[in-house]
């Protein structure tokens, strides 16, 4: 293997060796991961060298996800720098935004790095705080978490909360490519796990006699629901205490309260561990690479998860206040009929749904154990301007594209603000404002280069607009003739204007459905803030740009939703739905 332009393809590894690891890790900056795995293949020598941990620190670093003061601190929580490099080329297409149509107030889904994690964030709809939107905290719940395991393996967590008790889902993650734009929350029937004894490694059979297994999604929309609400309820487990703490590390600006926090960060990953017994014994073993994982482990390893895999078993023929005991010849029939009792028997029974639909019966087969699953898949949706348009029957998310800023396109990204003049903290005489979360894009029509404004979020009482609309559209290309109707800003300072850009906002129309538009124009100040205002009403959007894992960061966590509501909210909603469950809004330590 050659590297461009430093050295010949004919050249023998030596040269390779004769490298300090500094500067090989630096040359290893213009490698992919995999082509560090094949240099490792080479031979002996580039097998040591491949395996540095400064060479794999490098990929990591190189991949953006995680800060490096971040990855030495993750270390401690796994086998080697090789091990974080698989998570997070595991995780990588998972960050960044999330939404469903549902409710149309909103539900934005923000993925973010966590500790040896990744953590589903749902803002909730809100008014601007006090401090306004940079300076205050901003009100977030958990939904889910991916957790590395010591070998940088996924694990999936559901988060939700009943009964005045918050709970975690476990469940599995299935493999996702780069360009996955939607997460499923499904149920998967598997087969008796069994134990692999070339590799030593455990695998789960999915159907049997070689049958294709069924998709999920051909259930009826009532079984997927019953399914999904069915495997949660026994799969499910209360939070401890001591594992209520922090889901991500906070800002540093306090070397000692951040250290304090990375204490209870680890606390809480290694309580999870041994809840689930992901390699917990080898948590705190910084010293063991992940080469040196021997065959003593992997025997616990395939013990654990064949643990794992029965339990559900046990747990689903036991049943909620039943007699039933648990049969040791776990026969497909008798796995359903205990489910079909519980359940309450398929929806999709008659010969109407049955060509559409395939009966619970035949999606699960002859297998013995189900299980809760995240799937990412890559689904190809039609959309409407910069908005996916999302089947009503999925419990999913759908990825929203974020742009990044360039020389080309300076106002794409995630941009927050209110109505009203001036911009940023609420006055006395109007103290809630509500919050808009905008996603600016850009959109080429008939040779002119469009700025779409698409709203996600809305912190309304009730819903002005649809979820998803376009809150304004300007042209670019056009400049605007309009003046600004103020001379001063909040503190009274003189407006400086640095672009101006003719438009059209978000109106009443034809029913709630279908907005109309008004024209507007869009002002871009000296400072970066934006401002669009309708020429008629003069009614004014001022918006500035957000970085939201910053925000969260230093955000106040709220109570979420049931479980699988937490994760996709299939009712049509024109109101705060998380607000509307008990418990699901408060906190001691809330300043509105």
């Amino acid at each position: 293997m050659s590297v461009p332009g430093t050295i010949d393809s004919n050249s023998n590894s030596s040269l390779f060796l004769s490298l300090p690891d500094d500067v090989f890790a630096m040359v290893s900056r213009f490698l992919l991961p995999r082509d560090v795995c094949n240099l490792s293949l080479c031979c002996r020598s580039l097998y040591a060298l491949a395996a540095c941990e400064k060479v794999w620190l490098t990929q990591c670093d190189r991949m953006g996800i995680v800060p490096h003061k971040d990855l030495v601190d993750w270390r401690t929580g796994v086998s080697s720098y090789k091990a974080i490099c698989r998570f997070l080329l595991n995780i990588k297409p998972l960050i960044g935004i999330w939404v469903h149509q549902n409710p149309e107030l909103g539900n934005l889904v923000y993925v973010m790095p966590g500790f040896v994690s990744v953590v589903g964030c749902r803002i909730i709809p809100q008014e601007l705080g006090p401090m306004g939107i940079h300076d205050g905290p901003i009100l977030w719940a958990p939904v889910f978490e991916i957790i590395g395991d010591f070998d940088g393996s996924p694990t999936f967590f559901l988060h939700g909360r009943e009964k005045g008790l918050d709970y975690i889902c476990h469940g599995s993650f299935k493999s996702i490519n780069k360009s996955c734009n939607v997460l499923l929350l499904e149920v998967e029937p598997r087969e008796k796990c069994i134990r692999n004894k070339e590799n030593s490694r455990l695998q789960g059979v999915v159907g049997s006699n070689n049958k294709a297994m069924v998709p999920f999604g051909r259930l009826s929309l009532s079984d997927r629901k019953k399914l999904l609400e069915f495997t949660t309820r026994h799969v499910r487990q209360e939070v401890p205490h001591m594992a209520m703490g922090p889901l991500f590390p906070r800002l540093r600006d306090c070397y000692e309260n951040f250290q304090k926090e990375l204490v209870l960060l680890r606390g809480r990953r290694a309580l999870l561990s041994q809840m689930y017994r992901l390699d917990h014994s080898q948590v705190d073993n910084i010293e063991n690479s992940e080469e040196a994982v021997g065959p003593k482990q992997l025997e616990q390893d395939d013990r654990r998860k064949s643990i794992e895999c029965s339990r559900a078993l046990t747990i689903l023929l036991d049943g909620e206040g039943s007699d039933a005991q648990y049969n040791k010849r776990k026969n497909g029939v008798k796995f359903w009929g205990s489910l079909k009792q519980m359940l309450g028997g398929s929806s999709s029974n008659n010969s109407h749904h049955e060509k559409k639909h395939v009966r619970l019966e035949e999606f699960l087969g002859s297998n013995d154990t189900i299980m809760l699953t995240l799937k990412a898949s890559t689904v190809k949706l039609s959309a409407y301007r910069a908005w996916p348009n999302m089947p009503e029957s999925w419990f999913a998310l759908y990825k929203m594209p974020l742009q990044d800023p360039t020389e080309d396109q300076v106002y794409a990204g995630l941009w927050g603000g209110t109505f009203g003049w001036p911009p940023g903290k609420p006055s006395e005489d109007k103290p809630g404002k509500a919050l808009f979360f905008l996603l600016l894009s850009y959109e080429e029509s008939h040779g002119q280069q469009l700025l779409i404004a698409t709203k996600i979020l809305e912190g309304t009482h009730y819903v002005l607009h649809p979820n998803g609309s376009a809150m304004f559209i300007v042209n670019i290309n056009e400049p605007s003739s309009e003046p600004f109707p103020w001379n001063s800003d909040a503190d009274s300072y003189p407006i400086n204007i640095k672009h101006s850009f003719t438009g059209e906002g978000i109106a009443n129309g034809y029913g709630f459905r279908y907005p109309g538009s008004k024209p507007g124009s869009l002002f871009e100040f000296q400072d970066g803030v934006l401002a669009f205002i309708w020429k008629d009403s003069r009614s004014v959007l001022t918006l500035q740009r957000l970085n939201l894992q910053q925000l969260l960061k230093k955000g106040e966590r709220v109570h979420c939703l049931p479980p699988i509501t937490n994760f996709s909210c299939l009712t049509k909603s024109y109101s705060n739905v998380f607000t509307g469950f008990p418990d699901a809004y408060t906190s001691s330590s809330s300043p509105r």
